[in-house]
């Protein structure tokens, strides 16, 4: 399936800052209504259903024989007509 780029943010930050936006869309998440990105001339309003699938991935990209680039991905996604179904889970801690 092809993919249509509805937003897209990149840049350098403290980690404090990193963790401040992540709180605000904490927060925005745990309400009931939509949730708006905005940066410079370019915003998305997205709308998560009740239980969207959530996804956790840490990689290392790069060869494998030298430093690479560490990341961290977090990932929400729901089908555009999910209508509250859930999926399998497991237990995701953060220490």
């Amino acid at each position: 399936m092809p993919e249509d780029v509805l937003f897209d943010s990149e840049n350098r930050q403290s980690r404090a800052e990193v963790a401040s936006y992540l709180r605000t869309f904490a927060d925005k998440l745990d309400g009931d209504g939509p949730i708006t990105l905005t940066a410079g001339g370019q915003s998305v309003t997205i709308d998560p259903p009740e239980q969207p699938t959530f996804e956790v991935k840490a990689e290392r990209e790069g060869p494998a024989d030298a430093p690479g680039e560490l990341s961290v991905e977090f990932e929400i996604e729901w089908d555009e007509e999910q209508s509250g179904e859930s999926a399998e889970s497991s237990e995701l801690s953060i220490e």
